[in-house]
Parts: C-alpha cells; structure tokens; sequence
C-alpha cells in the first residue's frame, strides 16, 4: 500500500476500495421495535437497518390538493440514479387528499411530522407467490405505502388498515427480489406489525379479489420484537379486532392452494404456511436479540466461544433450532433504551460462533511459539478475503453497504415536532455515528442529500463514512480504535444536551413555534455538518497514519 494514494485520484481509489466488497444482499434489513412501557424513557422506539440504495435523506412537503385529484403511484422510488425530486415511473393512481403531512423521504420513508414511524424488512415466500412486474397488474409496492400512510395518518393503527386496504385493492407489488414485505408501524402509543405475501401471477383488479395477502398484530405495550428478514406472526384471531386485522383471504387462499386443511388438528400458523423453510441468516439474528434481551425466555441454543470455538466448524454439535422457539415478541427482562438498539444494529456477534473476527484463519505466529489475531481482521471480510482465507460469510447485523439505517424515538409527552427524533446512520452503523433528526426538522444539511455512488464527492457525509470505513482494512483492529475515539464523545455530546435541546425547542415552542421549527432544523443540519467535517478529517489521519504501516 505504499505508494497507491499516488497512484490513483481520490474518487477512482474509493471506487476500488467499495467494489471490493462484492454484490450486496438486499435481504438484509434488521428491525427492532420496542413498546412504551419496555424502553427505558417511556418511548415508542421503531428501528431499521439497512434500508436500499436511496440514502439520501429529504423532507417532503405537506401539500393541499383540490377535490378529485389523484397521487400517482411510483415504481423506482429506491433508485439512487435519479434526481431528489424525481420518486421514478408512474405506474398508476390512487384517489388524493386533501392535506398530506410532511415526512421524510428516502429508499423506506420512515417518519413523518407527527411521529408516526415505519420500519421495514424484506422477508421470504414461497416460490409460488412470486410475481413478474411486467406481467403483473398489482402496482403497490410497499416503499409506495410507507409514503402513502406517512402523508395521509398520524396514528399506527389507521396507517395499518389503510396500507392493507391499499394492498387489497391495487395489488401488492414486491420490489426487493420479488419477496415478501414486514412492517412494524408505531407511533406514540402503540405498536403494530404488518406482513404481506403477494397473490401469484394473474390476479386482476376488477376481479373483486384481493391482490395481496396481509395480517397484522398489535404488540403489547410491555414487548419488544426482532424482524430479521422473515415473517414472525403466528397463530392469528381475527374475532380479535383490538389486536389483529387481517385480508378477507389471509386463510383462503391457503386452502384453496391446497397449503392448509381446516378439518385437520394442526392450527393455522400464519409463519409456516406462507413462508419457506427458514434460513440461518434471518435464525442467527433472532437467536442473538432473544437471548440477549429474555435469556431466560427458554433454554436457548450455546452459541458463544465460551462453549467452545470448534462450534463453529463442526456440524454434528450445531444446534438447527425450528423457529417456533422464537414468539413474535417477548417482554425484555432488561427495559431499552435507544442506545441499546444502537448498539444491537452494530452488532457483529461478537464473541459466538458467528464472529467472523474469530475464523482461525485470521490468527498468525505470535513470535513466541503461540497465536495471536491479525491486526487485518475484520467482521466484514471482503469476498476476495473470504475466498482466500476460507471465511464463511453468516450475516452480521451490521453490514458495509454503503446504504443507511435508522431509529424513530417516538415521546408523546412532547409536542410532535420535538417529541418525534429520527436517528439516522449513514453506511454502516458499526462505524458510522447517528445523528438526530427532529419530527419539526423543515430542512435536511446538504451533506445528507448529496450522494451519487458512481462519483466520489469531498460534500457527501456518506462518501466520507464511506471513505473511512474502507480505510479501515489498512490495519482493522487498531484502526477502528481510532475512529470510535472520534465516533464515540461526538455521539456522547448528543446525549447529554439531548434535554437541553428539548427544553430549549419545548420553550420556544410554547412562545411562537415557528420559532421552535426553525431551531430545531438550525440544531439537525449543524449536527450533520460536524459528522462531514469529523470524518473528512478523520480519513485524511487515517491514511497518514497506516498507509506506510508495516
């Protein structure tokens, strides 16, 4: 590495470093969804890694609309190739209203002005229900009804119905490798998850039948839950109408499909009948959020080093649990904060079988007859490192993609503009900091608009994590040091004067809150600001420091 900074300019060596990582997995999208009563402050917490390409973060006007005008519904809104105002291709429309709100727009809109917020993670269908966009007639994808409910709800239950509503009538349209779709919505009281499967090829809209199957499940205020890229809702009630809503053919169509025999003893499994067989990378991370947050829920798979390194390699003592050992939601025995879900979305099982930091690959002589770790181990192995070293690629819950994540911190005891905070990671939450973005925030920081992943840019507050990230496999261990020494008393500082802030917007906002708006936009782009200046620095001393290491 001596001389390649001299070699190449600074936008083509990125390049060089970032598609190293090889294609990425768009089924990669963790949630974490925490009720009031089991966060530690009182809060709704929604939270979602991973989210698509579009990272650019943008507020999107509340706007008026005259009477019998119609919302056009897009296909592309997660393509990062196109312009902030462009959402892609119209595909059809459905009737408007009067008044949308504001929210904030990105790949997977998340929260709007009164803190209604919505996560999403991509999930797994059978084969059978798999459609093709240009043959299909269903045009709902459900990035579209995150925008939809965002603009048009401010509760979780009504946005619920309504995108299942949507889906019923104009056909769930899935965007992501043509799987299926989980959403947990929450707002400031309650807490909801919705899961759709599509209906299969041939399904038209003037046949009267639904053009998607959906339930959704209200979670008990004292839970908390884990989506890891597969449906979590099993028995279903919909006599139940306080806690469950469901399609007219949630349990038809399995019938009729031949899936599910009424007359038999088994009770219809919501999770078993539409989904496949599941995978290790969606059990690894419901594994670890359960066992971590209800240890003593049962007596859980041993999957930490301490039983043994050799876990990891030897197939005959691994543990293949069924996923009916994991419930769609536990009451944690440990309340949570918002910084303990920020520290889940970094992980990278660290200290089980899963660390890949932990591959005997990566230990070299020690100079004194022992092993020690290369100081090149990384939990995010490159494909052509895991192909020379023979490193098995399990998923972390942290990922290198160049992408964002986020956590809505939904407080009702505050006015919405100040009580609502949308915490948002650019990249890769392990080396990323959160920055809090306000309900009332009328303006986005340049910095966290601006990406094109095709050319590099000095103004881009993720080409600058970017950049950092990649610098990181100079010399992993100790480099990462160095940016958490950076990373860490920035994020600090935002905790702190997190009540000053609030008290500060709260007395403004009792005065005029125009002015309250205005303040909390000034506070949301400075601290945005300072993470593009931290890390443009911050890279320029990492290449001083281990470009020349030996």
């Amino acid at each position: 590495m001596k001389n390649i900074f001299c070699l190449f300019p600074a936008g083509t060596l990125l390049s060089i470093f970032l598609l190293s990582t090889g294609a990425v997995d768009t089924r990669a999208c963790t949630i974490i969804a925490v009720g009031k009563n089991a966060s530690a402050d009182g809060s709704v917490i929604i939270s979602h890694t991973d989210c698509g390409a579009d990272n650019r973060i943008r507020v999107v006007r509340g706007s008026n609309f005259g009477e019998g005008e119609m919302a056009p519904v897009y296909w592309g809104i997660q393509d990062i190739h196109r312009p902030l105002d462009d959402f892609g291709e119209v595909i059809g429309y459905i009737p408007q209203v009067k008044r949308t709100f504001s929210y904030f727009h990105s790949a997977y809109p998340h929260m709007n002005e009164h803190q209604l917020a919505i996560a999403e993670s991509t999930t797994s269908q059978r084969e059978e229900l798999r459609i093709n966009m240009d043959e299909c007639k269903q045009i709902i994808t459900v990035e579209q009804a995150q925008a939809f409910a965002l603009q048009r709800y401010t509760s979780a239950r009504d946005a619920t119905a309504f995108i299942g509503s949507l889906m019923s009538r104009y056909g769930f349209l899935p965007s992501c490798q043509g799987e299926s779709e989980t959403l947990v919505i929450g707002d400031t009281g309650e807490v909801w998850i919705f899961e759709v499967f599509s209906v299969g090829p041939g399904w038209d809209p003037e046949s009267g039948k639904p053009g998607a199957i959906w339930v959704a499940q209200r979670v008990p205020d004292d839970h908390a839950l884990v989506v890891a890229n597969w449906a979590i809702i099993k028995e279903v009630n919909p006599a139940d109408t306080v806690n469950f809503m469901v399609s007219s053919n949630y349990m038809q169509f399995a019938i009729d499909k031949g899936w599910y025999d009424p007359s038999g003893s088994e009770p219809f499994i919501w999770q078993d009948v539409y989904a496949p067989l599941p995978r290790e990378w969606a059990t690894s991370r419901l594994w670890l959020f359960y066992s971590t947050w209800a240890s003593g829920y049962r007596d859980w798979p041993r999957r930490s080093l301490e039983d043994g390194h050799m876990m990891g390699y030897n197939q005959y003592i691994q543990y293949v649990e069924p996923l009916s050992i994991y419930p769609t939601s536990v009451r944690p025995e440990k309340k949570l904060s918002v910084r303990d879900v920020m520290a889940f979305q970094r992980s990278t099982f660290e200290g089980t079988i899963y660390d890949k930091t932990e591959d005997y690959d990566w230990y070299v002589p020690d100079g004194k007859g022992g092993m020690k770790k290369s100081p090149l181990a990384t939990p995010f192995p490159t494909r052509d490192m895991r192909e020379l070293l023979d490193i098995n690629n399990r998923r972390n819950v942290a990922r290198p993609m160049g992408y964002y994540g986020m956590i809505a911190q939904l407080r009702g005891w505050l006015p919405d503009p100040i009580g609502g905070i949308y915490w948002v990671f650019l990249d890769n939450a392990y080396t990323s900091p959160y920055v809090p973005i306000y309900a009332g925030t009328q303006e986005i920081a340049e910095c966290y608009r601006n990406y094109d992943p095709t050319t590099y840019s000095s103004q881009s507050a993720c080409w600058a994590i970017d950049f950092v990230d990649n610098l990181l496999y100079l010399k992993w261990q100790e480099a990462i040091r160095d940016v958490w020494e950076v990373r860490d008393p920035y994020e600090e500082k935002l905790f702190t004067e997190r009540d000053q802030i609030d008290a500060e917007a709260l007395a403004l906002y009792q005065e005029k809150p125009e002015r309250a708006l205005k303040y909390l936009t000034t506070y949301t782009t400075d601290c945005m600001e300072e993470v593009l200046r931290m890390y443009n620095d911050l890279h320029d001393r990492l290449i001083v420091k281990y470009s020349n290491s030996r």
